[in-house]
């Protein structure tokens, strides 16, 4: 038995869930999101809340049942609050800058590395070693931010690069003499 698919996903006030087919469909104040629906677990969306349950017995089905309850409860999290993540740089001359549909990243390298940001998230750069990326899709979120991260990952010895904030780098300590 699950214990997070156990508990129904609270839909609050001004959140409609609708499932047509095999899609899930949620619409709020944060625009719409879209999930397919797997076969091995049926939903029902009740009063106050939609009820993820497995389908059959299986193991496959138990499998999946916990994840889906999650991703139900991302939907609704999305649409409603957002989600948000936040990248520090740290570095000599590594900077970032936000340009309309753009993010320019200066980060050692001979050329700047221009991001194109996808529709529906927002990156913002309130200094020029902060970048906010935030968004109502939960994955599409994180995988920007890791993108962002990919080109410069934060090394060990100085700490120089770019990381999520609150992440710890281990450091180790320099050449011995």
């Amino acid at each position: 038995m699950s214990r997070i698919g156990k508990k129904p996903v609270t839909v609050p006030a001004g959140i409609t869930p609708t499932i047509e087919g095999k899609q899930l469909t949620m619409k709020g104040p944060k625009g719409t999101l879209k999930m397919p629906l797997r076969d091995e677990i049926s939903y029902t969306i009740e009063d106050g809340g939609i009820s993820v349950q497995p389908a059959n017995d299986t193991k496959r089905a138990r499998a999946f049942w916990g994840m889906q309850r999650t991703m139900v409860q991302n939907l609704v999290t999305g649409v409603s609050e957002g989600f948000t993540k936040k990248l520090l740089i740290s570095g000599v001359g590594y900077r970032a800058a936000a340009q309309g549909r753009n993010l320019k990243l200066q980060l050692g390298y001979s050329h700047d590395v221009n991001i194109d940001v996808p529709e529906g998230i927002e990156v913002k750069t309130p200094d020029n070693t902060t970048i906010e990326i935030s968004g109502s899709d939960k994955q599409m979120v994180g995988q920007l931010a890791a993108e962002i991260r990919q080109w410069r990952k934060p090394e060990p010895y100085k700490g120089k690069g770019i990381k999520y904030d609150g992440e710890f780098i281990f450091r180790k300590e320099g050449k011995k003499k």
